[in-house]
């Protein structure tokens, strides 16, 4: 159906103020023979080229921009000079529409007050724009309104960082540092720098999960992948390890978690979840073995806790990588998540990329999950498949490299850490192969930490992770359930 314009909408100038850009480009000549401070405060400000809604104006900011760039002197002369050299002179009037910048300006006193007014209208412009395109897109029958939301909600987050910068002075940054540090003193030994995961021997090695990192968790399928990401997400929800011990510090508290399950329903992942929390396998609720009396108390006595979890769960499968930056921004905003699991990287789609191949879409996918949790300011676990090449290569405990991530080589360069996750007794050749419990997760990549192999223990039936001693030392592991948890 079209809508006919309405003849009572009157006609209405695009929001700009030739009188401040004028202002703002007469300071700067006026400042230039100083300090330059005023370019400065443009810089800061965010003001660039298009700020300017007067072509001329864009195009003198311009010049004068390449001009301190290149620690060119700036004054009406060389301006001028510089300006018929580009071939830009007659662009902006004339010589002597730099003389009148200077003539309608009386002091540089007041070039915060214009570069104010032009910001915000530069602004309002990029909100109209951004408007106006999301008007175009809702009449395009093929795209859906969820993706329109998510692009509008990008777009205009986008405008909102424009506003002001966020970035931390230097001394501030250094200052939370120390008080960062000064807080895990206080912990103890043992304490860790980030999110705890629930497993002694990883935290140890990883030193938690950390705010604004992407923690890529690959392996081949049926490795178990899934169930030690949820492990993760449990214990941090319930603040918890993986024992049912509290957690050290101010980690001893719920941490809420959301959930992108491309793979498995909600429905699925509580299953598992609960029959591992209790300690039920779940064939024996599928067969309808064991005694059914004990093992609905133990699954009721689960439920009661582990309903408590703060853990938020959206199944939509084949979702749009930048929808799913728009609903994590809204779970972070309704529930305050601390940590997002996606499971999994490769069922993750980029429409706007779709049509370039699977690996520069998968480029752009393994991108925005890095640029989310920069944004949010949490840990991102991410999964992913890994490639056939470990089972080809002739090595006998098939263990993965870097390399084998699957589809994209981005998915390595955009990884904070990257955790291989393998078990021997999926491997005939392995020298381990009998150990059926054994669970090893390479420490591949760790920006900001040492790499190397955690062993861990893995319970098939209940999809449960532990711990376990390392080979060569007298520690002893946790193999069984802490009494104070044990359900």
């Amino acid at each position: 159906m079209q809508t006919p314009s309405s003849p009572s909408v009157p006609l209405r100038t695009v929001p700009h103020s030739a009188e401040a850009e004028r202002g703002v480009l007469g300071s700067i000549l006026l400042d230039a023979a100083g300090d330059s401070r005023v370019l400065d405060l443009c810089t800061e400000n965010g003001i660039i080229p298009e700020s300017f809604f007067t072509p001329a104006h864009r195009l003198l900011f311009e010049t004068l921009a390449e001009m301190s760039r290149a620690a060119l002197t700036i004054d009406p002369l060389t301006l001028t000079e510089r300006l018929r050299a580009l071939n830009r002179l007659d662009g902006i009037g004339g010589s002597a529409t730099i003389q009148a910048l200077i003539d309608e300006t009386p002091t540089a006193a007041h070039a915060e007050y214009y570069i104010n007014i032009v910001r915000q209208k530069h602004l309002l412009r990029a909100v109209i724009a951004c408007a106006r395109d999301a008007e175009r897109r809702c009449f395009d029958e093929a795209v859906s309104a969820d993706l329109i939301l998510g692009e509008v909600e990008q777009q205009f987050l986008g405008i909102a960082d424009r506003r002001e910068g966020t970035g931390l002075t230097w001394p501030q940054a250094i200052t939370n540092t120390m008080g960062h540090i000064d807080r895990l003193f206080s912990l103890g030994p043992g304490s860790v720098a980030g999110l705890p995961t629930g497993l002694k021997n990883l935290d140890k090695k990883l030193k938690g999960l950390r705010s604004g990192e992407m923690i890529v968790l690959a392996a081949r399928p049926s490795m178990g992948k899934t169930s030690l990401a949820m492990n993760i997400a449990e214990c941090v929800a319930l603040g918890k390890d993986i024992y049912g011990r509290p957690m050290k510090g101010d980690h001893n508290r719920p941490h809420a978690v959301g959930v992108f399950s491309l793979e498995m329903s909600t429905e699925s992942l509580a299953m598992r979840m609960l029959c591992g929390f209790a300690g039920v396998p779940g064939f024996k609720i599928d067969q309808g073995l064991g005694n059914i009396k004990n093992i609905n108390q133990q699954l009721t006595r689960a439920a009661s806790e582990l309903g408590k979890a703060p853990i938020y769960v959206d199944d939509t499968g084949g979702l749009d990588v930048m929808d799913m930056r728009a609903r994590a921004r809204r779970m972070k905003k309704r529930y305050k998540i601390e940590l997002i699991v996606i499971d999994y990287l490769q069922l993750c789609n980029c429409r706007e990329f779709a049509k370039q191949g699977r690996q520069i879409e998968t480029s752009q996918i393994s991108g925005q999950i890095k640029a989310m949790a920069k944004e949010l300011n949490l840990p991102v676990i991410v999964l992913s498949q890994l490639s056939r090449a470990p089972e080809q290569r002739g090595d006998k405990t098939n263990k993965p490299k870097l390399s084998d991530l699957r589809d994209s080589g981005a998915i390595e360069q955009d990884a904070d850490v990257a955790l291989l996750l393998r078990r021997p007794c999926k491997a005939q050749g392995d020298p381990e192969f009998d150990d059926a419990r054994l669970a090893i997760v390479d420490v591949a990549k760790h920006r900001n930490g040492p790499t190397g192999e955690v062993r861990l223990d893995f319970d098939d039936a209940l999809t449960r992770f532990g711990d376990r001693a390392d080979p060569g030392t007298s520690e002893t592991a946790d193999l069984e359930p802490d009494p104070s948890g044990d359900l």
